[in-house]
């Protein structure tokens, strides 16, 4: 048990796991925001629009009575409107971190290193081959060596 608690003690102190944490806290007080303008401004704006009708007024009543169940459209298309408006806004600030860590590898001389390749092309049978192979293992062609020393 005291290795499980010293587990879970190492796990909680990583910057990792606070790191998650802080960002769900904020996702939270964003999603909050982003709510209250869609409900606040941006549906009453639409209402506006369609000629005074509200949106908690879309519904569809399936079948009769007092306790028929009702499709809240209305709730649906604010609730997309919410989800679109997060992914935006998540799109953007991503987008401009990317193009920070750019900038910043720039300015200290990080740049992107090509990988060596690892396979090439058969030129007899266009096959992708290992590329220190010295025959085809598809059409069992003898490669000639690109790389001939002087």
């Amino acid at each position: 048990m005291k290795g499980f608690i010293k587990e879970f003690k190492e796990f909680i102190s990583r910057g990792n796991v606070m790191d998650m944490a802080v960002g769900i806290i904020i996702g939270s007080a964003f999603t909050a925001i982003v709510t209250a303008l869609v409900d606040n401004v941006i549906m009453p704006l639409i209402s506006v629009i369609t000629g005074g009708i509200s949106f908690d007024q879309w519904n569809i009543t399936l079948g009769s009575g007092k306790n028929a169940p009702v499709l809240g459209l209305g709730t649906f298309i604010a609730a997309v409107i919410n989800f679109l408006l997060i992914a935006l806004v998540l799109f953007c600030v991503i987008k401009a971190m990317n193009k920070m860590h750019e900038g910043a590898d720039r300015l200290t001389g990080k740049t992107k290193e090509e990988e060596e390749p690892t396979t090439k092309i058969c030129p007899y049978c266009k096959s992708e081959i290992p590329i220190g192979a010295t025959r085809c293992p598809h059409c069992t062609s003898i490669l000639e060596n690109e790389k001939k020393e002087a």
